[in-house]
């Protein structure tokens, strides 16, 4: 049976404001206004190259939730989930990025506690909802940012599961909102219920407490877990300005790892996002092209590494230039210095 959506997902939408270029959060004068959030960007990303997604999240009824909805829209993202909150209190959660420049690290400050998303339930959203996709995205975040949204996270993932969704999860682990024991708890409540893991080999070792190898690691995954599909992505950080970036995708059924050649000396504009257009591209390939990890890869590898070259959360490549950048990287047909 056909769905309305090829993806869904819940997540919290955040207001970004930045310093322009290379200016300090302490001494600027002007912030540059976006909006951001991990699982945004996801499928952000996954309907730039064709897929249909949709958002579920719950924003604060004023402006800044009308703006927050213009872009969502503006993404070819569909807002048919987002509900609003009418409290006096109402709030859209913020946070301040600062670009870094080495030997200067970038930095983040987060002001979203007690956002509208927080209070976001199961039952504001209609039932037949659960039936509509065949795949649902969430992350660590969502989980980590309050009780309720923990909740109903779960309570989403069993949901959507029921109705036989592909349950897509990404640890995306932060350090701010818990701590690793916790994270763990949490999130091996839920793994049963996972088709599809998002796993870097340093959150697999410093919270899941993981040793051995990376593929090993993946693998004990699966071995614990129905998991059919984990993915790995593999940053090398040379400066601020300067990443090489790849990934391993390991298929359980086959028993077999997928990697490339990673791409080198990416020029990087704006890191933020680049780990969430990975898993933007890697959807993309396994729904689009039959569970082929091999296209799973390839696009991941791509859209993560040219979401480090553009400024912003979002991505903003399509399939064509998407396809033209793997080409490219494998070295097929005639290199030109300039698209026109």
């Amino acid at each position: 049976m056909k769905k309305d959506f090829d993806l869904l997902s819940l997540g919290e939408i955040l207001l970004r404001l930045s310093p322009p270029d290379n200016e300090r959060i302490v001494r600027g004068e002007t912030f540059q206004k976006q909006v951001g959030g991990a699982e945004l960007n996801v499928v952000s990303g996954a309907s730039l190259l064709g897929l249909r997604t949709g958002m579920i999240s719950k924003l604060p009824d004023n402006a800044l939730g009308v703006y927050a909805k213009n872009r969502v829209r503006f993404c070819g993202v569909s807002d048919d989930y987002l509900v609003y909150d009418e409290e006096p209190d109402a709030r859209l959660g913020i946070y301040y990025y600062e670009n870094g420049a080495y030997p200067r690290k970038p930095s983040v400050v987060y002001d979203r506690r007690h956002a509208s998303f927080c209070k976001i339930r199961v039952e504001e959203l209609p039932e037949e909802m659960f039936a509509s996709t065949r795949c649902f995205h969430t992350s660590g975040i969502t989980l980590a940012l309050a009780e309720n949204t923990r909740n109903t996270a779960v309570e989403m993932i069993k949901r959507f599961k029921e109705n036989g969704a592909i349950i897509s999860f990404d640890v995306n682990f932060r350090g701010n909102l818990w701590t690793g024991p916790e994270a763990k708890e949490c999130i091996e409540k839920i793994l049963p219920y996972v088709d599809i893991f998002f796993c870097s080999e340093d959150t697999a070792r410093l919270t899941f407490l993981k040793d051995g190898d990376v593929k090993s690691i993946m693998k004990s995954f699966t071995e614990e877990y129905p998991i059919s599909i984990v993915a790995s992505t593999q940053r090398i950080v040379h400066s601020p300005k300067v990443h090489t970036f790849g990934s391993v995708i390991y298929n359980a059924k086959e028993d077999r790892y997928y990697e490339e050649e990673p791409y080198r000396d990416i020029e990087v504009v704006d890191r933020i996002g680049s780990g969430d257009a990975y898993i933007s591209g890697a959807l993309y390939g396994l729904l689009a092209h039959g569970f082929d990890c091999r296209k799973a890869l390839e696009y991941g590898d791509a859209t993560s590494s040219v979401k480090n070259t553009i400024p912003g959360d979002l991505p903003s490549c399509d399939l064509k230039e998407i396809d033209r950048i793997i080409r490219n990287h494998k070295g097929v047909g005639g290199q030109v210095e300039m698209e026109r």
